[in-house]
Formats: C-alpha cells, structure tokens, sequence
C-alpha cells in the first residue's frame, strides 16, 4: 500500500499524486481522506476524479490523521494494491429510497467469495437515513467481512459535497468499497454513565422529542447542570453537550453513543445519528485517561481479531470521531499514539463512525474510536 500525504491540501498536488499512482502497475484502486479546510468543491475536484483510469472513493472530513498527528488541513492519498469494487448509494434522505435494492445486485457476488475482504463506506454526516443505510448494509451483506468508515462533512454543519466517488464529490450519498483485503476491527469509546438508563417515550429519526413523558432538554439540563456544574445559556450549549453525550444501552455489547448536536424550538434534542423511540438512554462523560484507555482498548481487539496469517504485515486504519478532539484537545495526540502502538497509521477524524463490534450488530456510532488492522504489504513517504 502506497501513502502519499500533503499538508497543504492543494487540488494541483492532488491531481499530481493521483496520476502518479494511477500509473503505478501495484496500485490498482485510491482511497483519498481529506480536510475539509482545503476548501474543495466539485468545480476543481470532479475533473481530477472523473479522469482516473482506476477505481476512487473517500472523503471531506473535518481533520484527517497521517502518521501520529492530526491535520486541520491536508490530503491522504493511499494507493491501494488490491482493486476495489466501488458502489454508490444516492438519496441518503430520501424517504422513498429503497438502499436494500440498490444493495441487492451487488451482495450475491460480494458474499459468495472465499477472499478475505473489508467494507469501507463513508457517508454524508448531515443526511437523514444514515441508520438506516446502516441497517440494510447489515440485512443484504451480513457481518462475514469486517465494515469499516465515517460520516464525511464539515463541522460548520452545513450539507456541501463531501463524498468522493468514482463521479465527483457528492452530497446526500455514500460510497461503498469493498477491498480484497484481511482485516481486525476494534471498537471502543471510554464513555461512562452519570445517570440511570431513562426511557425514549418519544423521537424522530435524530431528534430526542421526550424522556420518560418529560421535554427531552429538560431532563438533560438537570442532570448535566447537576453533575458539571455548569449553567446551559443560548451561546453554550455545544461547549457543555460534548462533554455529555447519550448512550443507547445495548444487551451484550458497549453502548452505542450519540452526540447531542443542538436544541430544537421544542426543547428536542438534535443529535448526529438517530435515536429509536422505545429505546434506553444514559448520559454519559468521560475523562482523558478513559478516552485514551478505550483507543488502547479499539486497538487491542483489532488486534484479537487479525488472522494470524497476516500478523506483522499490517497498517492501521483510525476512524476517531471529531468531537474527541473537541473534549481532548492536544491529548488527541496521546490517543492516536495510542491507537498505533509504532505501527504506520493514517485514517480520519469523522461525524459519525461506521463499523461492526467483532461479530455484533453493525452500527452508527458517535463520539467513538473505531482501528481497523489491514493485512497489507506497503510503503509510505510524504
């Protein structure tokens, strides 16, 4: 596997990098991670993707993470030695759009393969099916191979093209890879609960309408002011919410976390992901050590599940959500050195991240740190 990084995120030296390794006999696809503060927009990006001779996919995120740090604004260029099959699922918000049909050609001839693989997919943050993408995913393609990606955008929250695809960078979808490759996925978030688990007597899709019969905001307030000793105003409520996120209890396996984006005009709360009415929610926090320990944790279950076959030829793959950079601050260094143990790592700071917990259900996640081991032979060089 071939890395290419520039920390500048120019679009000329992107579309150096990406007809250089295009050329290359053992690159045979590209996955590209980029900041969204190089400004990209499809008039300057499409007609770099649409000439490439081989298979492209990836993402604008709000940082990007090559070697052990984290970049505000660059590019990540890894050339790919296996060619990929590269699928693209439109209408993310679309209420009519059927994603298990467009699902459904593919999954016989994806499945019925004795080749190890792994499934990366990103997708637009800000669009409004993303669980239940997730769902049908799970439902046509199963847990056989390992499923690793984010939620591509900006953390100015406003929907922009954001998804690299094979057609140019686009809005609203996502983008499916499946990569002839091994793999180990480890997940883990270090979040721990404050408050007992409290029932959700009200939601729809991403928005948290009511709590055990209470206004949702209500009941979140008194609890987070309790134990922060903080004070919501109109201005802050992000500053203290990312430190406080929910987490859906699920039997067997670590709660699903969801970050708490906003406050709707009828005390609902606006979160990244959606949240099933009916379900159990606690809220959480964490401190350093505990997020820290939990990418240490992320990294030792990839490890657990790497055939052994590969062992010693592998790269790490990070998937870290954004807002664990917000809480950490520069401790996001310690964390990614973590995550790597001395391997070469390169990966994402996402909206949103996509994996299977080992054998368990796949899931949407937030505010999670998600390794992914690949079984590779490779170089790397700036």
């Amino acid at each position: 596997m071939k890395i290419r990084f520039d920390k500048e995120g120019c679009i000329e030296t992107f579309g150096k990098l990406v007809n250089d390794l295009q050329v290359e006999e053992d690159v045979l696809g590209l996955m590209v991670l980029a900041s969204d503060e190089n400004g990209w927009t499809p008039e300057i990006v499409d007609p770099i993707l649409q000439a490439c001779s081989i298979p492209v996919f990836g993402g604008i995120f709000p940082q990007i993470i090559y070697e052990q740090q984290n970049y505000e604004k660059g590019t990540i260029v890894i050339g790919l030695p296996k060619h990929p099959d590269v699928l693209i699922i439109s209408g993310l918000s679309d209420p009519d759009a059927e994603h298990e049909m467009q699902l459904e050609e593919y999954a016989d001839s994806w499945i019925d393969t004795e080749e190890e693989c792994t499934l990366v997919v990103f997708v637009d943050c800000l669009s409004k099916r993303i669980s239940e993408l997730v769902q049908s995913l799970f439902f046509t393609l199963g847990l056989e191979q390992n499923f690793i990606g984010g939620g591509a955008g900006s953390l100015s929250f406003r929907q922009k093209p954001c998804v690299i695809t094979p057609e140019g960078l686009q809005k609203d979808v996502a983008v499916l890879a499946r990569l002839p490759m091994p793999s180990g996925v480890g997940v883990a978030h270090g979040w721990l609960p404050i408050s007992k688990g409290m029932k959700v007597t009200e939601s729809e899709r991403n928005v948290i309408k009511s709590l055990e019969w209470r206004p949702a905001f209500e009941v979140y307030r008194e609890l987070v002011e309790a134990d922060s000793g903080l004070t919501f105003r109109d201005e802050n409520f992000f500053d203290i919410a990312k430190c406080y996120p929910f987490g859906i209890t699920k039997h067997g396996t670590e709660m699903v976390v969801r970050d708490p984006l906003m406050v709707d005009d009828h005390s609902g709360m606006v979160c990244v992901g959606e949240v099933p009415q009916g379900c159990f929610v606690k809220i959480l926090t964490g401190t350093q050590d505990s997020l820290v320990a939990a990418a240490g944790r992320a990294r030792q279950l990839a490890e657990e599940s790497f055939p052994d076959a590969q062992k010693g030829n592998e790269m790490a793959f990070f998937i870290d959500c954004i807002s664990r950079v917000l809480f950490l601050g520069d401790g996001i260094t310690e964390e990614i050195r973590t995550a790597a143990a001395n391997r070469s790592l390169f990966g994402a700071l996402t909206l949103g991240e996509i994996a299977n917990n080992g054998q368990d259900y796949l899931e949407f996640y937030n505010k999670t740190a998600v390794l992914c081991l690949l079984g590779v032979s490779h170089e790397s060089s700036g």
